[in-house]
């Protein structure tokens, strides 16, 4: 996953509309960045634009609703929220965003809106509040917490998902590197092994239950194959004989038959 370019407005303490993009020449000159500045000047704000645009909820105040909201800036009446990125599926852009009953600040909070849209095309894939966050999970393969402990890795995060077990922490990691096809491979390996060693087991067990001959029945089993062998060549030749000793009497039989009709 690799986001292009955020777009905000009147969240927390950055009032107005606010933009980065990440693939202007700074950027994409340079391989690692780094975006720095005092506490208050807005580095966390950044990160909340991003989950809320993706998935409606940001790490410091989980989901934002028609009754509560305390990302809008104060004295504003509107907020909203905009990123696009890119996966190996596409380019996307996500919207969210929140006003106020005409947009003034102070009067009532309305709904949150949030739809997900393919970015070459501007096609809207997915507007239903509850369902944009299952499709950005399908198009980066991530959820909202996958996100926030691997590619996010807010404030306090990062020692969360060091202290994480292996089994945790793995999948994690392969979903960064791309190299979730091997666990697949070992997990069909591991599938196909176990098919093999039962295979094995069932052949063994098979096995003994067969009872082998001791040398002297061998030997003794061997000698009555050859006897049978040798009255079965003697058999064999005394039917010779006698096919020949009967056809010598067809023979006589047809002369004989011819000599009476003349």
């Amino acid at each position: 996953m690799k986001i292009l370019h955020i777009r905000f407005q009147n969240l927390n303490s950055l009032s107005g509309t606010w933009e980065i993009d990440f693939t202007a020449a700074p950027y994409t000159a340079n391989s690692i960045f780094a975006i720095t500045g005092p506490t208050g000047a807005g580095k966390s704000t950044l990160l909340d634009a991003l989950c809320l645009a993706l998935y409606g909820m940001t790490p410091r105040l989980r989901k934002i609703t028609k009754t509560s909201n305390q990302i809008m800036s104060r004295h504003t009446g509107v907020c909203f929220s905009e990123v696009t990125f890119q996966t190996v599926k596409g380019s996307f852009r996500c919207h969210w965003s929140q006003h106020r009953s005409r947009q003034r600040p102070g009067n009532e909070l309305q709904q949150p809106k949030h739809e997900i849209a393919n970015a070459s095309t501007d096609m809207v894939l997915e507007s239903h509040i509850r369902k944009v966050a299952r499709k950005v999970e399908e198009v980066t393969g991530m959820d909202f917490e996958r996100f926030t402990r691997s590619t996010l890795l807010a404030q306090g995060g990062f020692a969360a998902f060091l202290e994480a077990t292996a089994d945790k922490r793995s999948p994690i990691l392969e979903q960064i590197t791309g190299t979730e096809i091997y666990s697949q491979l070992s997990m069909k390996v591991h599938e196909l092994r176990l098919i093999e060693l039962k295979k094995l087991e069932d052949l063994e067990q098979a096995l003994q239950l067969i009872d082998l001959l001791s040398p002297e029945a061998e030997e003794k089993l061997q000698t009555i194959i050859t006897e049978k062998e040798q009255e079965s060549s003697a058999v064999r030749k005394a039917i010779t004989r006698h096919r020949i000793n009967i056809g010598w009497l067809d023979n006589i039989l047809l002369l004989k038959k011819n000599l009476t009709h003349t």
